[in-house]
């Protein structure tokens, strides 16, 4: 007897059907798993930016007796010198010895404000956060929007 040699030329119309089939499954998975990680990291950057501009509060506060920068100085007191008094200098000098906090203020990452690093009272355009010097709480210059977890941006 003589053997027979079959050479396959190929895959059948099935095991395309098959492979097509599984390719949609990953797909309708890892799309939408995607598109929420944009959000996330516009999130874990506002917490990000809240996180330093606080600290920065803070330490302002603790090296001017417990005061915070007025709402109208702000921008100036955490980028410029100051001293014991609050007064700001551009440059160092004997009396003016404390900061600069920040190199600049961050730009508010998501919401309608976004890219504004703007500092104020209240909200207004060019706003990208709004502080209250009484108490030196900063936050979000935003209103309804939230995170994909219902929690709002003006909360964090």
């Amino acid at each position: 007897m003589q053997a027979r040699n079959h050479k396959l030329r190929g895959f059948s119309l099935i095991e395309l059907v098959v492979v097509v089939v599984i390719v949609g499954i990953l797909a309708a998975i890892a799309i939408p798993r995607l598109s929420r990680g944009s959000a996330g990291a516009a999130d874990s950057a506002l917490a990000g930016n809240l996180a330093v501009l606080r600290k920065a509060i803070d330490l302002y506060s603790s090296e001017h007796g417990g005061a915070f920068p007025t709402a109208t100085n702000f921008a100036s007191a955490m980028t410029q010198y100051t001293d014991a008094s609050g007064t700001i200098s551009a440059t160092p000098s004997t009396t003016c010895i404390y900061g600069p906090y920040l190199r600049s203020i961050p730009p508010l990452p998501i919401g309608a404000a976004k890219g504004n690093n703007g500092v104020a009272a209240a909200t207004g355009s060019g706003v990208g956060w709004i502080y209250t010097a009484a108490t030196g709480v900063i936050q979000a210059n935003t209103t309804t929007e939230a995170d994909i977890s219902g929690k709002l941006y003006s909360a964090y």
